[in-house]
């Protein structure tokens, strides 16, 4: 098929997916309005934390970020694989399965991520620094969107901040980019022309609006909404305001899943991602182990997209049922669950990081980084952890 026709056949699916509205019973219980989700919420606790203990919360937001670090590196070489296939890669690596630690052996170890990172470069034993994703980068863009406008910013400057420190996007991100650079106003930018709007790309952005509420979800899933607006709609916003709840609950409480029936209180309670998310805790107390746990998701939601929001949000519960408090057992069931598994061993390790702190995360999660993170932002590719860290205790105390 010829380069021409490919982009015809893209062009009509797109204008397609356009024209399809929801229902009308979708529409009446999924507004994309801040005001309208939360007269739609069920009752919560809304704030668990009434003052921020800065000790207890260094070391857990220390604790979320390296185990989010964690979990997109051990996940990003095999994102969107095969159950099968990251066995047979394990099998023929002579490693453990799930995954125990980073992987030993790429096919393709020149290929690269972003144009930056060799995926030779997310291996153990090769790790120099924190490679490029997209989830950890879209972390630092948040911290950057708060240091620039500070607690109040709105979803024009989160525009404004996308125009001015990415030189790339996939997806939903991509389109709200281009009508961004078209002139279009934030207030459209991301239903136009979007077949993307309910897929997995805002929640990966949730994490840093978590770190900055601990103890606050109703808080951090309104920061969230106010980012995920400039590029996605209904199911794609409330997993963006569902994971900052989960995360910012999770400095607070004992349990993972836990953080991850409070944050439900902050998003519509008869929408998609919703009664996705009760199935998932329900069926959490009875997965056997991660074949269990993507045979149920596949069959829950037969041809749904491998990167929405709403399947991949069920692989995030049971990695953290099959993970419990043990980051690594965590981490590893997460990725090995599949679909957009660096995606979703990312958010995983938030929360449980969150609950847990940096004591709980054994080092050789976090020692291969040696301090140093590289992004694909416009001047700003070297960060380092510590700075990373005090400016989100910085932002955490500003909000």
């Amino acid at each position: 098929m010829d380069l021409r026709r490919l982009r015809r056949q893209v062009q009509r699916a797109t204008r397609q997916c356009q024209r399809e509205r929801p229902s009308a019973d979708v529409l009446a219980h999924e507004p994309n309005d801040l005001a309208g989700i939360l007269r739609l919420r069920p009752p919560g606790p809304r704030r668990l934390w009434e003052r921020l203990d800065t000790r207890l919360y260094s070391d857990k937001l220390k604790g979320a970020f390296l185990a989010r670090a964690a979990g997109c590196t051990l996940g990003a070489i095999v994102e969107g694989s095969s159950v099968e296939h990251m066995e047979n890669l394990a099998l023929h690596s002579g490693m453990a399965f799930p995954p125990r630690d980073y992987w030993t052996y790429t096919p393709f170890p020149w290929g690269t991520r972003y144009g930056m990172s060799r995926n030779s470069d997310y291996l153990r034993g090769q790790m120099t620094h924190l490679p490029v994703d997209d989830d950890l980068t879209y972390t630092l863009l948040g911290l950057l969107i708060l240091e620039d406008y500070g607690p109040t910013f709105t979803t024009a400057d989160v525009g404004k901040a996308w125009l001015a420190y990415l030189p790339m996007a996939c997806t939903a991100e991509a389109v709200a980019m281009e009508n961004l650079r078209k002139g279009m106003s934030w207030r459209r930018c991301g239903e136009v022309g979007n077949p993307y709007a309910e897929w997995i790309g805002a929640d990966i952005r949730s994490d840093a609006w978590g770190y900055v509420a601990p103890g606050r979800p109703e808080k951090a899933a309104e920061l969230a909404w106010r980012d995920a607006y400039i590029s996605h709609r209904r199911g794609g916003i409330y997993g963006a305001m569902y994971f900052a709840a989960a995360i910012a609950a999770a400095f607070a409480v004992d349990d993972p899943l836990e953080a991850c029936r409070i944050a439900l209180t902050e998003i519509p309670r008869r929408s998609r991602l919703s009664l996705a998310l009760r199935w998932a805790l329900e069926q959490a107390p009875r997965i056997k182990d991660y074949r269990h746990a993507r045979r149920l998701v596949d069959k829950k939601f037969p041809g749904m997209s491998p990167v929405h929001t709403v399947n991949n949000a069920a692989c995030t519960i049971f990695g953290l049922a099959l993970g419990g408090t043990d980051v690594t057992a965590v981490l590893g069931n997460t990725v090995a669950i599949g679909l957009d598994n660096d995606c979703t061993a990312a958010t995983a390790g938030s929360i449980v990081g969150a609950v847990v702190g940096a004591k709980g995360i054994a080092g050789h999660w976090y020692k291969p980084f040696r301090n140093r993170v590289r992004t694909y932002m416009t001047g700003k590719e070297w960060f380092t952890i510590p700075d990373i860290l005090r400016r989100f205790a910085r932002a955490a105390k500003a909000v």
